[in-house]
């Protein structure tokens, strides 16, 4: 099943989406990696949801990626007497460290942390940004503020902390048991969420080790610190708008995602585009303009990924949701002015071996007129590379290993295949022929580029640029 377009859609699982019946819709639709968001539902709900998935997948003969999103260190303040209530712009509002439910001037704080970082002058922000607090003055046991803003607070509400760096691991006892959990599924990546730091994503590294790919989410102001660090430490990473929208001025978001996409390319990691992309059809069959352009706009810039969440996990439309992001993608990338755009964007090649085969692959496959590029890899390391190069052809990747083409269905432009280990040139040749035919690439006649390894089946060896026609042999 051959998709018509290079990059490629996430789309989350949830109440809306949960049987294989719908999960298969949803595939036939466009989706290409399925996410599990372990900040809802039970461990029980996300088993029943993979397995569906891997029966679709048996279904229809393509390898599937499932993403595991960890919660991550949501902060939240304390419960009220209650419920509810309403505060206004001026008044003093007070976060301790007593349980005792809460009232219109003062909330329980369950996180001793906050109070040893935080620091007057520094903001509160509570509910996404709704209610902003200012602090005046901190104690071990209290922090006093003034309201900037009239609002509501309600139990249980996030607290973001743009200001201050939070000695918080981005792994907590909760995301340790999910993590364990998920990795005993199978999945095939893992998102690390709140991360502040390289060392959050090192932490995770040493956890997870090859069992899963790591997807790190930029969703906090820290972490553009150590972006670059954060970035070639990862194996992808996740422009996580929301939070991140949270924590900065709306105004900079914008700048900030063009900056995370560019060291990506850069780094060649596969990078996601998220949150709020088709938001107004969790409940409309349509999304607005905005939202169209947005969508394209994450295109034209070079995502490898778009990704849909309460749109597909509990909207009321989330096939069409789908639908509707594969037709805004295959649009952006038809028109002439994407091509131009994608080219501009080209970054230098590393001075590693790898990296010149795959940018000797991208010239020759643009010079000949090649339909498609085939790489062959082991470890997914060459499909990735022959993707940062953005080639013309659609790139299709052959690998042994299920849970590789599993991965790679995250990154621009590869159709992932799984196909035993060739043992010649001329297997390899053959065997490439054979793929690019089944899977609707080429016909006889047709000029194809190759790139692989040898010896065979080691990974990091890309030695070997072939070009072959197709039904030569």
């Amino acid at each position: 099943m051959r998709r018509q377009r290079k990059a490629k859609i996430i789309a989350t699982l949830g109440p809306a989406s949960s049987d294989q019946a719908m999960i298969r819709k949803l595939f036939d639709a466009g989706t290409d990696v399925f996410r599990l968001n372990f900040s809802h539902g039970t461990h029980e709900d996300h088993r029943r949801r993979l397995e569906a998935v891997r029966a679709v997948e048996r279904d229809v003969g393509r390898p599937i990626g499932i993403l595991a999103d960890m919660q991550g260190p949501k902060l939240r303040i304390g419960t009220f007497a209650e419920e509810r209530v309403e505060v206004q712009a001026g008044q003093q509002f007070v976060l301790d460290r007593d349980p005792t439910p809460g009232n219109s001037s003062r909330v329980y704080l369950p996180h001793p942390e906050l109070f040893d970082v935080v620091a007057p002058g520094q903001s509160l922000l509570i509910d996404d940004g709704k209610v902003q607090l200012v602090i005046d003055s901190v104690t071990a046991v209290r922090i006093v503020t003034h309201v900037a803003n009239r609002g509501i607070l309600s139990n249980r509400k996030g607290v973001n902390v743009p200001d201050a760096v939070v000695p918080i691991a981005a792994l907590t006892e909760k995301d340790l048991v999910d993590l364990d959990f998920a990795l005993s599924l199978g999945v095939d990546w893992i998102g690390l969420s709140f991360v502040q730091s390289e060392a959050d994503v090192l932490d995770a590294r040493k956890l997870i080790g090859n069992r899963a790919g790591l997807l790190t989410k930029i969703e906090k102001p820290q972490a553009l610190g150590e972006l670059e660090l954060i970035i070639n430490a990862s194996d992808v990473v996740m422009v996580a708008r929301g939070d991140l929208g949270v924590e900065l001025p709306p105004e900079r978001v914008p700048g900030v995602q063009k900056r995370i996409l560019r060291v990506c390319r850069q780094f060649g990691k596969p990078v996601v585009v998220a949150t709020q992309m088709l938001e107004s059809m969790v409940d409309s069959p349509v999304p607005t303009r905005a939202e169209a352009s947005d969508v394209a706009s994450a295109i034209y810039d070079g995502a490898d990924c778009v990704m849909l969440s309460a749109e597909s996990a509990s909207g009321k439309h989330p096939v069409a949701a789908v639908a509707m992001m594969n037709r805004i993608v295959v649009e952006a990338e038809r028109d002439p002015f994407y091509r131009k755009l994608i080219d501009a964007q080209h970054e230098t090649p590393l001075s590693t071996r790898q990296d010149a085969i795959c940018a000797a692959l991208r010239e020759v496959t643009q010079i000949i007129g090649a339909v498609a590029s085939v790489t062959y890899t082991s470890s997914g390391a060459t499909s990735l590379r022959a993707a940062r190069e953005r080639p013309g052809a659609p790139i299709v990747s052959i690998t042994p290993h299920v849970h590789i083409a599993r991965r790679l269905a995250v990154a621009w432009g590869v159709h992932s295949t799984v196909s035993p280990d060739v043992q010649n040139v001329d297997e390899m040749v053959r065997a490439a022929c054979d793929a690019v035919v089944t899977e609707g690439y080429a016909v006889a006649g047709d000029q194809i580029t190759i790139a692989a390894g040898m010896p065979f089946g080691q990974g990091g060896t890309t030695n070997l640029l072939r070009v072959a026609e197709v039904g030569a042999m």
